[in-house]
């Protein structure tokens, strides 16, 4: 999961369907509130987009920016109409290390949960924001990382954690069963069991790797005025949102102002269920002429 490019209408970057979106949806059929949380090291454009003119979703990102994909998610890019402050994008340089990372991620979260007060929360835990990554250039432990998962998870509010990206191979493992640890508040040793992949893991094969030795050009200057500018905006969030969104949801009349999606309805010919109200009932009356079996949906 974590697929968090991808758009209505096409796919991007490795992802075809945005399963975070439709995850959202499904949340917002019983939460009024839904906070996003993106600690891939691309920017969640895709989730971004699908809610950005709506004030029942806070999508919150921190990425790399600047000539590096997709090229989206400006500490300015805000939201939209009634959506308007309801983006929040924290756009970093190479090298993000845990004491940078932390010294923004809580803060900006805390003023967060403070002004939007979620009902649920979706946090997207991509691995390509580690240290060694073949794609990524920040320099976070797995510890780190997983420090994020463990800071949201002490709020006690229901929460979705789903992956994301990732291209060493050795650390993408690594790094989500450490955060499934720490999701289920169970302790995990650092000394890997023997398994079919061990030799994948050495030549120390453990769980927690060290960092490197890069630069990180993340001046304390630029994140602090950084966070000062996100928290600002977070003032202008007001304290209960009203506005309500669609979520193909039949007998909610979820229709918000400014925001609006389409809910697809099979046609007969797709195998719709023209006669019935039964949704499990296929139509007699498609086209291929295929029928429903007396015991097809029986489980």
């Amino acid at each position: 999961g974590g697929l968090h490019h991808a758009k209505k209408a096409e796919a991007s970057g490795f992802c075809y369907i945005n399963d975070c979106v439709l995850a959202i949806l499904e949340l917002l059929k019983k939460h009024e509130r839904v906070l996003y949380i993106d600690i891939d090291i691309h920017h969640g454009d895709g989730v971004e987009e699908a809610f950005y003119s709506t004030n029942r979703v806070m999508t919150v990102s921190f990425h790399k920016f600047g000539e590096y994909f997709p090229g989206t998610g400006d500490v300015l890019d805000i939201g939209y109409a009634d959506g308007k402050n309801y983006a929040i994008n924290f756009p970093l340089n190479d090298g993000m290390d845990d004491e940078a990372y932390e010294s923004v991620f809580k803060p900006v979260l805390s003023k967060v949960m403070e002004h939007f007060a979620p009902g649920a929360i979706v946090l997207q835990c991509g691995a390509d924001s580690l240290s060694g990554d073949r794609l990524g250039c920040f320099n976070l432990s797995v510890k780190g990382h997983a420090d994020c998962v463990a800071f949201m998870r002490s709020y006690n509010i229901p929460m979705l954690v789903l992956g994301g990206g990732g291209y060493t191979l050795r650390n993408v493992p690594r790094c989500w069963t450490y955060e499934t640890a720490v999701v289920v508040g169970e302790g995990v040793k650092d000394d890997l069991p023997f398994n079919d992949y061990y030799d994948y893991f050495g030549p120390d094969y453990s769980l927690h790797l060290p960092v490197s030795n890069m630069e990180n050009l993340n001046s304390k200057e630029y994140l602090n005025r950084t966070k000062t500018q996100l928290i600002e905006i977070l003032r202008e969030v007001e304290p209960v949102p009203g506005t309500q969104i669609q979520t193909g949801q039949v007998e909610s009349q979820l229709n918000p102002r400014g925001f609006g999606m389409e809910v697809d309805e099979p046609s007969k010919d797709e195998g719709g269920n023209a006669k019935s109200d039964n949704p499990d009932e296929r139509s007699d009356d498609r086209m291929d002429g295929r029928k429903e079996h007396s015991a097809e949906l029986l489980s």
